[in-house]
């Protein structure tokens, strides 16, 4: 969803999303210059990381608070 609702003209490929994900779990928010570590790993400005972070966070909220429909139908079996 975060690719759909950036507004950047950047895109994101699959390995740099993966990228983005190894990075925010290497660099927590305690990390000085968070968000330069996070870019030169993945290859993007800071500026688009925390963009695309602040979507990520925003996407996740919604989907918790159930504005996002969830994708496919549980069978009520734990599998």
């Amino acid at each position: 969803m975060a690719s759909s609702s950036c507004s950047s003209n950047s895109s994101w490929t699959s390995k740099q999303n993966k990228l983005f994900e190894k990075a925010l779990a290497k660099y927590d928010s305690e990390t000085q210059d968070r968000w330069q570590m996070v870019a030169k790993d993945v290859g993007k400005s800071p500026e688009e990381v925390k963009r695309h972070y602040d979507i990520l966070v925003r996407d996740i909220k919604s989907i918790e608070n159930g504005q996002v429909p969830f994708p496919y139908k549980s069978s009520g079996r734990n599998v």
